[in-house]
């Protein structure tokens, strides 16, 4: 079962395996707090793609797809991903946006069949 959570949320047993997949760390967030299992930075937009988007969420429907085709040549990040789902039976996907509905864990989630 793959859920996606903001950083900023405490961690919870029922997490899982705990993946973080925004390229960059997350503003005043120890690595104690986050207790990551997996920092899966190079998963996360392009620093291009990240900052064009800016969270606008008049752009979401072309990050969408800008991203999609990103993550078209990094299957075998997803692959790992589906598998630490299989190997945990739960797997949380970690982001640091303010915006619930429009950030790459949305996108990375939907992939994995979430």
């Amino acid at each position: 079962m793959v859920t996606i959570k903001r950083i900023y949320e405490p961690k919870n047993p029922q997490d899982g395996c705990r993946v973080l997949v925004d390229r960059l760390w997350p503003r005043g967030v120890s690595k104690e707090k986050a207790a990551l299992d997996l920092w899966m930075k190079n998963i996360g937009p392009s620093t291009e793609l990240r900052q064009w988007f800016g969270h606008d969420p008049n752009k979401w429907a072309e990050f969408q797809k800008k991203y999609r085709a990103e993550l078209k040549n990094k299957g075998d990040m997803l692959d790992e991903l589906r598998n630490l789902d299989k190997k945990h039976n739960q797997l949380t996907l970690l982001y640091g946006a303010r915006d619930q509905e429009h950030n790459e864990a949305v996108i990375i989630a939907e992939l994995l069949g979430a």
